[in-house]
């Protein structure tokens, strides 16, 4: 099935058909592709066991917009927090997406730690030949997996989205999709 696209972009009148089926298929794509990246980026970590994330937190954030935020979970139980939520995080994040489960959720919390490194490695001279970096694309590419509702495409969150348990607490619609 075509879908016409019309729409205004900067006052001029803009229409294109998209397939829908092409599109569906390319979410999956795009959904397995970020998935494996933070499931091998958390499962490196795992196999690499003891994660320290002193150096990340600690040391290159600390001259940063965000160190005086990300500096708090340099030391003690913060610190230990940190080391193990970044990998369980991340393994889980990918798990989800893979899988299709909790999509929206899953794509908030990458985005939300894409934030942090973008802004954190930005500073500390990934900025230098621009602002457009991998970690600005990853944010943006979470951005649009969430807003796109990914996980209904051959995912788990298409079940769960026909549940009486979802229908009856239509909220949950905001972490599926």
């Amino acid at each position: 099935m075509v879908t016409n696209i019309q729409t205004q972009l900067l006052g001029r009148d803009v229409s294109f058909p998209v397939e829908e089926s092409r599109f569906a298929y390319w979410l999956v794509v795009l959904r397995l592709i970020v998935g494996w990246w933070f499931l091998h980026a958390g499962l490196d970590k795992f196999l690499a066991w003891p994660f320290d994330a002193s150096w990340f937190v600690g040391g290159a954030a600390a001259q940063t917009s965000l160190g005086p935020v990300v500096t708090l979970f340099s030391d003690g139980i913060l610190l230990s927090f940190t080391n193990i939520m970044v990998p369980l995080g991340q393994t889980l994040i990918g798990l989800g997406l893979i899988v299709g489960a909790l999509t929206r959720l899953a794509a908030f919390f990458g985005a939300f730690l894409m934030t942090f490194f973008y802004f954190i490695n930005g500073e500390t001279g990934g900025w230098a030949h621009g602002v457009i970096t991998g970690d600005l694309l990853g944010l943006l590419i979470f951005a649009m997996i969430a807003t796109l509702g990914a996980g209904r495409v051959l995912g788990v969150d298409a079940y769960l989205a026909k549940t009486s348990f979802v229908r009856d607490h239509p909220r949950l619609r905001y972490l599926i999709g």
